[in-house]
């Protein structure tokens, strides 16, 4: 019989696949619980487990890269012109994450990455400051499995106006205690004197990334983000750092003493131009917003990043940068065309420590870029 118009229309015929196509197949539990064997095997699962394996192809290539891999320019400097001096050169990682990362236990994968130097400069806002300082003051708990509210749930759904009447501030299905905000109010308010004092005496400003280092001092937590950025001298850029409870401190320091000075040009000069010095660079950064555009701009002037990560749930529709897909970073010339950048859309809390456990946790440290 004869095939019919609509067998012809519904049956195409198809194209021979090549050889080296990847075939779909995820883990097979026959085999036990492999938790590698399980990730791993998220390359070929299909949809976004499939961009969290190319995720983790990206970070090993970028943390493969030395400068002994490119050949050496006519106008190359001469320190880098020994083969032995190439190799010390790596990769200049920029990470950048927003202030819910910092609330929640991201933090503490944040901090393995800077205890161990594992990036090279870190990009984050107000909140991803203030929240890693109040947790060495004070905990944070889960909105769920606490006494106080016994009906919850998840935590999400946890009732404001109530929350607000118990002193509670709510971050997803997380509680911060405003009595906090008041230990970090008392731990921050006699630095921003001895700083203003400082700045007084030395007629020097103080640069957001120059005050953070400078917290990261004073804190002496080892389960701190930025005590381990100033022990292995990672600069933290924060250019909305007013934009929360230390904006709120420096706001209320205003009117006892006027005068304190944070300098944005001086840190918006340091950021640009350790990406142009860069020999190589990377961006994985977590969630969008301002963190997002800082670090993909700083690379602009080097005519882009060449590796990429985002990890975040915005979508492309809305025309919003959080949201916009690596490619239209390219057309700005903020990450390379040469480069093989991968967007992971998924909540941060479960993908970054899944990530960094298939690759900079499994490879162990690295010399840090520029090293001698």
């Amino acid at each position: 019989m004869a095939a019919t118009p609509a067998a012809e229309a519904v049956l195409v015929q198809s194209v021979e696949m090549p050889d080296t196509a990847i075939k779909v197949e995820g883990y097979d539990f026959n085999k036990g619980v492999d938790h590698n064997g399980l990730l791993d095997s998220f390359l070929s699962s299909g949809f976004q487990a499939t961009n969290f394996g190319l995720a983790v192809e990206e970070i090993q290539r970028l943390r493969a890269w030395k400068l002994s891999d490119e050949p050496i320019k006519e106008d190359e400097d001469d320190e880098f012109k020994d083969q032995a001096a190439r190799e010390k050169v790596k990769t200049t990682v920029f990470l950048g994450y927003t202030s819910n990362m910092a609330s929640c236990g991201v933090r503490e994968t944040i901090r393995y990455l800077c205890q161990h130097k594992m990036v090279d400069c870190i990009v984050t806002t107000a909140g991803g400051v203030e929240e890693d300082f109040i947790k060495c003051l004070a905990p944070t708990y889960l909105g769920t499995r606490n006494p106080l509210h016994p009906q919850a749930a998840s935590g999400f759904e946890l009732d404001g106006k109530a929350l607000r009447l118990q002193g509670l501030n709510r971050i997803g299905n997380m509680l911060v205690p405003n009595d906090n905000y008041v230990k970090f109010e008392a731990w921050l308010m006699p630095i921003l004197k001895k700083m203003h004092d400082e700045q007084e005496a030395t007629g020097e400003f103080w640069t957001p990334s120059r005050m953070i280092r400078r917290l990261g001092q004073e804190i002496d937590d080892p389960s701190s983000i930025y005590y381990w950025c100033y022990k292995n001298d990672i600069p933290v850029f924060s250019p909305a750092l007013t934009d929360g409870s230390i904006g709120d401190m420096l706001f209320f320091h205003s009117f006892n003493r006027a005068g304190f000075v944070l300098d944005l040009v001086g840190d918006i000069r340091a950021i640009n131009t350790l990406a142009m010095k860069a020999r190589h660079t990377a961006a994985i950064i977590i969630g969008g917003g301002v963190v997002k555009h800082h670090i993909m701009n700083a690379n602009l002037m080097r005519n882009g990043a060449d590796h990429a990560v985002l990890i975040n749930t915005g979508q492309e529709y809305d025309g919003s940068d959080s949201g916009a897909r690596p490619d239209e970073a390219i057309s700005w010339g903020k990450i390379k065309h040469t480069c093989k950048p991968v967007k992971v859309y998924g909540e941060a809390s479960i993908i970054f420590p899944l990530l960094v456990a298939q690759t900079f946790a499994k490879d162990g440290p690295r010399a840090p870029a520029g090293a001698k």
